[in-house]
């Protein structure tokens, strides 16, 4: 854990924990993800330095203000900005497209797994803003997915909480280990919404077809 991170979690709490997600949230390079922050976080709940429904508060108002302002950004102007800057984000055309293909695609589902996925959750915002998704849509499952990405990660860390020097001392094999998981979890997700999919097609087939 760097040591600055530590610092100033440890001195100045909840102000240092929203500030350093919503930095990270519109895109601001941190030298350490957002995960193992919120987890440090909980770490310091579990130590009673900090109170861990402030601490999901926090990440979660954060989380949410920094998405919206990404969101909104690209939802008025997504247009003016990828035509005139197109090396803005550091993600290719075809990345783009194909995120913009799998959310327009599989709905609300894939936009709730794709903003709990590291590296993907922080474009999600922008490609809901290209694709003009109406804020009364967008804006409940960014709330819902900041919620249940923030307690994961600070609950996470409340757990660990007495191995965490061990947890630190193999945060190389742990970082492997979840991301195992995470593709895991998001196949299996995604392989259930494609059946999904299939069994209503298959139904309006047969309801027009009778």
């Amino acid at each position: 854990m760097p040591e600055q991170v530590v610092y100033w979690v440890t001195n100045w709490g909840y102000l240092a924990i929203f500030l350093l997600v919503f930095f990270q949230e519109i895109g601001l390079p941190n030298p350490f993800p957002n995960e193992l922050l919120l987890m440090f976080s909980g770490y310091l709940s579990f130590k009673g330095l900090l109170y861990l429904p402030f601490i999901v508060v926090a990440a979660v108002a954060a989380d949410f203000i920094g998405t919206n302002i990404l969101y909104f950004l690209f939802y008025s102007a997504g247009t003016i900005i990828m035509n005139k800057k197109p090396g803005w984000l550091p993600l290719s055309s075809k990345m783009i497209e194909r995120l913009k293909a799998k959310i327009s695609g599989g709905g609300l589902l894939n936009i709730y797994i794709f903003r709990l996925t590291p590296f993907t959750r922080g474009y999600i915002s922008v490609i809901a803003g290209l694709l003009q998704l109406k804020p009364k849509i967008f804006l409940p499952i960014a709330l819902i997915t900041a919620i249940t990405w923030a307690s994961v990660w600070v609950a996470m860390g409340n757990l660990i909480g007495p191995s965490w020097n061990l947890f630190i001392g193999n945060i190389e094999d742990f970082k492997y280990y979840l991301l195992a998981m995470l593709a895991i979890v998001a196949g299996i997700i995604l392989i259930i919404s494609y059946f999904r999919k299939k069994e209503k097609s298959k139904g309006k087939v047969s309801i027009h077809n009778s």
